[in-house]
This record gives C-alpha cells, structure tokens and sequence, in this order.
C-alpha cells in the first residue's frame, strides 16, 4: 500500500522524459574505452545537475586506480575515465544508492529505433534503461518536493564490463551508502547474489615438424583436447552442489572457452596454442581458492600426458578480476526491494541468484548491502537484437521512487 506522499510521487513520474533520456543515453556510443565513456558521464552530470543533486564528477587517477592492489583489473585500454556521483538531501550517508554503468560493449547499433513499445540498440538492456529509470525516479521525487531524512545518490559509472573500473573508483573516492540498488537488466527478479567469474588464458605447448612428417613433432591443438576434457571434468565438478540462490540454474558456475588460436602454415605441425575462456567463481568463494582448483585441474591433466608432463600448459589471469557477492542474510534491502515492486504496481518478484560477475561485489565488499533489480532480459543483454521494453523501464523508475522513498524521506 502507498501512502499519499508516496501517490503524489509516483504521480510525477514523467514516462515521456524518461524515455527521451533513454534515447539520449543510447545514442551516445559509450564503448568501455572510448572517449564516449567520458561524454555519456558528462552527460549524466548536466542531467543531476539539472535535478538539482549535488553533483561529484571528476576525473579518475587512472595510474593510481591500476596500481591499487585490490584493482578488480580491465580489458581495454584507457587515456582518461570520469566518475559521476549526485546526491539529493544533504551530506550525511545517504539511505540509498541506486547504481547504474553506462559503458557498452562493442555494437554498431545506437539508433534507439523504438517499435510497438520495445527500444532496440546497444545498451538499451545493459543497462541504459535501467539508468533511465533511475533518473526518472529522482526527477518524480524532486518534482513532488517531497523533504528527505536521509540523503539519495546516484553512482552512474564506467568499466562495469571489463572489470569495474568506475564502481572501484567510485568507492575509493569516498562515496557511500547504508544500501545500494544496481538497476542491472534482471527480467522481474530480485538478485541479492551473484556469482563471480574470471578470464583465463592457457599456453599450451607443442613441438613444430612438417606437416608430411606429423609423427616427428607434435601437435599443440592435438594436447589441446587432452586439457578440453579436463576443463570439462572440472565444471562438471564445480556445479554438482550449487548454491541454492543458483539452483534453478543448468549451470551454476560455467566454463567455457571463448577463443583459440594456434598454428602459423596449414602444412606445419603447430608448436602452440593459446586459448581463453570464463572461469565461474562458486558464491562465497575466495579469488585465490578459485585460482587454486583451475590450476590444480590442469596441472593433474599434465601429469596424465607423456608429453605435458614435461611441457606443461602455462596458465595466466588477464582482465577483470569478478569475485562473487552476497546479500547478508536477513537484511531488510531485501524485503523493503520486493514491497516497493509490488506497491508500485508489478507482481512479486522472484528471488534468484545470477551466474555472472557485476558491481554488486563491490558494493558488498564494502558492507554496503546490494541488490540488483531492473528492466530487461540478461539474455539480450550484449546481443545483435538487443532491446528493453519501455513498459517494464517505467515500471523500474516507479518501484525505485518507492524504494527511495521509504529509505530516505
């Protein structure tokens, strides 16, 4: 049930604005390392500003950042990154953060075409549209003047997808919150978990011949089918005990290879293959343990090969660093979450666990209870038929007024 502050806010949502500021979001091909991260920031700074908020945007200290021994690590290179942070009602800790990244991955797709209800392009999904929502929900509670006990903010940031730069940088600035909500695309549920993940990259060694004489040499795509089925063995074992946040899931902590290359001349017996993949972190697993059982797997399957035992596949981490997060069990985020769902006019949500990395580790990390809760299907999310139905976007921005409400006013 809402009360009539709550109806008066929830009366100034303005789904047109929101929209507009979908579109506008979209068009700006904020590719994580473009000099787009920077406009689509600035860009979010004149819009808080415009609010009202009290607005932090400032530069990052990139060397500094990178240095840092807890970097979660990135996949692009950057020349400069900008954080954004805008805070409605006062100085003191806000009541709530509600979060939300604004880089994309790689598309050509920033049109914003919108057809019968649904916007299309890169980014509309992750995560733009629940950005929309997020802004649409301060722009009603400003718009109605409703005073506020405890401060809102606002983190809009960068490298969510290559590791988590901007959330990093975002609460190494000093940036904090008694309770966050990442407005992540997640299809009418309430994620309190996620599930970590970690690239990989394997070396694996063979000895080059002509290829008229294989049997002299041997061959590093050949050994590479012998480590195949040890990374299989090793996610087969990884996901027979899931945690029951991720046992609706087929595969609670995947693995899978993403690239491989090997060979320099069809008629030569290849001397070595490199091969990159996703390694799932379990929930509640330390980075290190991780680490740990992946290169504990490749080193047995060496042992169990004449050649690799000699030769052993050389295992390496590049990239992000996702470890897995968790919302303390009992925390009220969690029910405060689903009440303000439902008040808003949306059914009950589930409460499910999601098998990928995001900003939520961080904010855990940082004893910052965090749940994720936004319009759009994971599944579409970096995909060439990317979209988001506007309908579920502006009903994000009337639960996050809601929740924002009941944390703050």
């Amino acid at each position: 049930m809402t009360n009539e502050i709550e109806q008066s806010v929830l009366a100034a949502v303005d789904n047109d604005r929101i929209v507009a500021d979908l579109r506008d979001l979209v068009r700006i091909p904020s590719i994580d390392g473009t000099a787009a991260e920077n406009d689509v920031q600035a860009w979010c700074a004149a819009r808080l500003e415009g609010l009202g908020l009290a607005v932090d945007h400032w530069e990052l200290d990139l060397p500094a950042l990178t240095a840092d021994p807890e970097f979660p690590g990135a996949e692009v290179e950057r020349d400069a990154a900008w954080g954004c942070v805008g805070v409605l009602g006062g100085t003191a800790t806000p009541g709530l953060i509600l979060n939300g990244h604004v880089d994309v991955v790689p598309g050509d797709a920033f049109d914003a075409r919108i057809e019968h209800g649904v916007m299309w392009g890169r980014g509309t999904c992750d995560m733009k549209g629940g950005v929309a929502a997020v802004l649409g929900a301060v722009a009603a509670i400003v718009a109605a003047g409703v005073p506020l006990r405890k401060p809102l903010a606002v983190h809009t940031v960068i490298g969510e997808e290559d590791g988590g730069l901007g959330t990093f940088a975002t609460l190494r600035r000093g940036h904090r919150g008694e309770a966050c909500l990442i407005a992540e695309p997640t299809a009418g549920t309430v994620i309190p978990a996620n599930a970590g993940s970690l690239t990989f990259r394997l070396e694996v060694p063979g000895l080059a011949t002509h290829g008229s004489t294989r049997s002299r040499g041997v061959s590093a795509i050949e050994k590479f089918t012998h480590i195949q089925t040890a990374l299989q063995e090793l996610e087969a074992d990884r996901n027979r005990d899931p945690h029951p946040l991720l046992a609706h899931l087929d595969l609670a902590n995947p693995l899978s290879v993403g690239t491989i290359a090997s060979g320099d001349w069809a008629s030569t017996v290849p001397d070595n293959l490199i091969a990159e993949g996703r390694y799932g972190v379990r929930l509640g697993e330390p980075l290190a343990a991780a680490r740990a059982a992946f290169e504990t797997a490749i080193a047995n399957a060496c042992a169990k090969d004449d050649w690799l035992r000699d030769h052993p596949v050389v295992v390496t981490w590049p990239g992000g660093e996702f470890a897995s997060g968790l919302l303390p069990d009992g925390d009220p985020l969690l029910a405060d979450t689903l009440r303000a769902v439902t008040d808003a006019g949306g059914t009950t949500p589930a409460v499910l666990g999601a098998p990928y990395g995001s900003d939520l580790r961080q904010y855990a990390a940082a004893d910052i209870p965090t749940v994720q809760f936004g319009p759009g299907d994971v599944r579409y999310a970096h995909a060439a038929d990317e979209h988001v139905v506007l309908d579920d976007v502006l009903a994000a921005a009337r639960a996050y007024a809601l929740l924002a409400l009941r944390r703050c006013a």
